[in-house]
């Protein structure tokens, strides 16, 4: 395939332009990955700073079950009063052996 030297003068132009639009292209899309990848670790370095504190809050939450003074809630305060009592009142032995001998 042979240029005439009038085409060659449209043509080079052309090259050129598409070169450039190319490279614009591919930076684009280097620019649009890098700026997702940032976007990622701030998302991953938020999601870890929200595990953290909320296993905190959990650690917190055990230690009012287990102390008992540190629940402000009274139904909880009656519940935990009601089980202690049914623990204090069974009978020692009462129920517990069933004799089938006889």
């Amino acid at each position: 395939m042979s240029l005439k030297g009038v085409e060659l003068q449209i043509a080079i132009p052309k090259t050129f332009e598409a070169g450039k639009m190319a490279d614009q292209v591919q930076q684009q899309a280097l620019a649009q990955q890098a700026h997702a990848n940032e976007a990622l670790k701030k998302e991953i370095e938020r999601k870890q700073k929200i595990v953290n504190t909320s296993e905190g809050m959990d650690e917190i939450s055990e230690d009012e079950d287990a102390g008992g003074e540190y629940v402000t809630d009274p139904y909880k305060k009656k519940k935990k009063q009601k089980d202690q009592q049914e623990k204090q009142a069974q009978h020692p032995f009462k129920g517990n052996f069933v004799d089938f001998s006889g």
